[in-house]
């Protein structure tokens, strides 16, 4: 059609322009009387020429437009046999569009929906109208395309072999679903961390819980969240998705409010919040709103963790340490649901992290002791290649080969021993990527885990439901833990530690510490080595256990001289490509690094395995580091000190890697001191 309109625009143009020169042309010569014209033409038979021009024109036109009209209606009929005649009405009740294009793209037809709509596309170019239309040269044939067109929401979708496409209107369905979006339920958590210790026995006279609560409600207002107290130092939370969006948005200055609250005290008050959404079944919610603050608090809480059905966690605040808990009714508790656990067992096996470190081996010497003291048959599982060197040195410096026997046990060894009622005790560690016999974890229906590490965020790393979680991030090593769990517990006799095993353990806090070197080191720490000083630890052994081989010193010395500065205050060093490190080396290289001034992070990259590359963070406690680990593979630890492996990767690789999450959350890692 296009193609006969345009002929015609061509002929009927150049009649015109024929006509209108030949008028001038014979005005000029009878006004002029060349070749004595006025003799031959009157001028009646000039007003009868006239007139049969007019009437020719007249004739033309109509003709064309019968051609056309016969041409529109012949265009239409295809267009029926396309679509199917004779549902037009429909098409209209569907709210569906229908362009058809010819070969160059130009629109030759329409539907009578774009018409009601007055969109008058007619012969205009379909890609200047709306671009986008050419992504359907890259997609396939089932591509859709969404476009948004005069305040209407449009699903489209091209069939190139017929030139046809077809606009499904999506408005009312966009609309109900963004409306169903913000009224969607959210069921969340709101927890005072240290409650006890803030209020004492004052419970809610206390002045800084009344202003927590206080706080509480005002934001709760502030957001039309429903609150409904169902504990102490716990509110259960619903809301609509609109109000949890504004709260994210807000960046839940909750959090704020209350720290400035407690700037001043002596035990400052924190926030644990727990959110779900994105599922129909509120109980589903209820689980996982609840999974949500158990994660927050074992992150060491002050934090809000957002959990969305099938997608991963979001974490919000956690830029401060955790705040220590002095409360030793809390750990007496736990103490004794340890010795309950144990005892309730047929056997019992205990193992740290990979590559175990002294705090690692210590921690699970002191759990061993625990299990003797129950009179359960118990193991802790070693791998001499699978521990540092300075910890294969310790055992095989303290234990003679039989003692070892009775002590350790191999992985395989403790698989074959596992019964239906077997107990793993995970110490220092939470994590299944981090388990060095993790075939054992899967076979023992009942699991334990002890740890002084923040909660890891990635889910499938996560132990499926252990029996017994004592997560306290606020502790500087698992040593620590384990030494208050057995100096608290209300057993009778009171529990026996061999003067070897809190020697190993004094190692262990050595370590995790830096010798209480490391900021943020409180008293806890202080309190349990003065408990394994009770039980006949030898300071001098203990840290003979940490001291460097001269290779080792000359190595880090090595690794450290590489030393660059990517960010203000930030600094990193690498080890050779070629060269394989202890881990231990690398963690030294990185505090080695943060000693020097004006280093307020330090990372230090080295290969540990053929196929491994290990990352060990460190902080002066102005940056959290565990945020930045945890953007890598699988990483975590503390805000202070945290670490990662990474698989398949050259060292070059690993400081991409790291420097990428430090560009992209440098800022959102910066700790700011009140």
């Amino acid at each position: 059609m296009k193609k006969h309109l345009q002929r015609f625009r061509i002929f009927f143009t150049s009649a015109a322009l024929i006509e209108i020169l030949l008028i001038a042309v014979f005005g000029v010569f009878y006004y002029l009387n060349l070749f004595d014209i006025q003799s031959y033409i009157d001028v009646p038979l000039i007003f009868i020429i006239l007139a049969s021009i007019i009437i020719i024109d007249l004739v033309f036109t109509f003709t064309a437009s019968i051609i056309f009209s016969k041409l529109r209606r012949n265009s239409d009929l295809k267009a029926a046999d396309l679509i199917g005649g004779d549902i037009q009405e429909a098409y209209n009740f569907g709210m569906i569009g229908l362009v058809i294009v010819d070969e160059n793209n130009r629109v030759v037809w329409v539907n009578d929906l774009f018409k009601d709509r007055q969109i008058d596309i007619i012969d205009e170019d379909i890609y200047s109208w709306q671009p986008r239309l050419q992504e359907f040269s890259s997609l396939s044939v089932d591509g859709v395309i969404k476009l948004e067109i005069n305040s209407h929401n449009y699903d489209v979708k091209y069939l190139p072999d017929a030139g046809l496409y077809i606009f499904r209107d999506r408005t009312e369905y966009e609309t109900n679903f963004s409306l169903l979006k913000a009224q969607a339920i959210v069921i969340g958590i709101i927890m005072i961390d240290n409650y006890s210790d803030v209020s004492g026995t004052a419970d809610d006279s206390n002045d800084v819980i009344s202003k927590v609560r206080n706080a509480i409600f005002e934001y709760a207002k502030k957001y039309n969240v429903l609150l409904k107290r169902y504990r102490n130092d716990a509110y259960f939370v619903v809301c609509q998705y609109q109000s949890l969006q504004a709260m994210e948005e807000d960046k839940f200055s909750l959090l704020e409010t209350v720290h400035k609250i407690g700037e001043k005290q002596d035990n400052p008050p924190t926030l644990s919040i727990g959110f779900a959404h994105n599922f129909a079944d509120v109980v589903k919610l209820s689980e996982m709103a609840e999974n949500s603050i158990d994660i927050a608090m074992s992150r060491g809480g002050d934090q809000v963790v957002v959990s969305k059905y099938g997608e991963d966690l979001k974490f919000y605040g956690g830029k401060f340490d955790a705040q220590e808990n002095r409360n030793k009714v809390k750990v007496r508790i736990l103490a004794d649901s340890v010795v309950s656990l144990i005892k309730s067992s047929s056997n019992v096996f205990i193992t740290g992290h990979n590559m175990m470190d002294m705090d690692a081996l210590g921690s699970c010497l002191g759990l061993k002791a625990i299990c003797d003291y129950c009179k359960k048959d118990s193991f802790v599982i070693y791998d001499p290649k699978s521990v540092e060197s300075k910890t294969r040195g310790a055992i095989l410096t303290t234990f003679s080969r039989e003692d070892a026997d009775k002590i350790f046990i191999s992985p395989n060894n403790a698989l074959s021993k596992v019964e239906p009622n077997t107990l793993l005790i995970l110490s220092d560690v939470h994590n299944s990527a981090h388990i060095p016999c993790i075939e054992v974890a899967k076979k023992c229906a009942k699991i334990m885990i002890i740890d002084h590490h923040r909660r890891n965020a990635a889910k499938d790393t996560v132990i499926d439901s252990p029996v017994f979680t004592y997560i306290e991030p606020s502790a500087a090593s698992a040593c620590e833990l384990v030494a208050e769990l057995i100096k608290y517990s209300s057993t009778n006799p009171r529990i026996q530690l061999p003067q070897s095993y809190a020697t190993i353990m004094l190692s262990g806090i050595f370590l995790d510490t830096g010798f209480f070197k490391v900021k943020g080191v409180g008293m806890r720490a202080f309190e349990a080595s003065m408990i394994l000083k009770e039980y006949g630890a030898d300071n001098a052994v203990a840290d003979d256990f940490l001291k460097d081989e001269y290779e080792e010193y000359d190595l880090i010395t090595k690794i450290v001289s590489t030393i660059k500065t990517p960010f203000y205050g930030i600094r990193y060093c690498v080890a050779d490509e070629n060269e394989i490190v202890d881990k231990a080396t690398i963690a030294k290289a990185a505090n080695r690094c943060l000693e020097l001034k004006g280093v307020n992070a330090a990372f230090a990259i080295g290969r540990i395995s053929s196929d491994t590359v290990a990352i060990s963070a460190r902080s002066d406690s102005t940056i959290n580091v565990q945020l930045i680990m945890e953007k890598l593979d699988n990483g975590g630890g503390h805000l202070i000190a945290a670490g990662t492996a990474m698989k398949n990767v050259s060292i070059s690789v690993a400081v991409d890697r790291l420097l990428l999450v430090l560009e992209e959350n440098l800022n959102k890692a910066r700790v700011v001191k009140e």
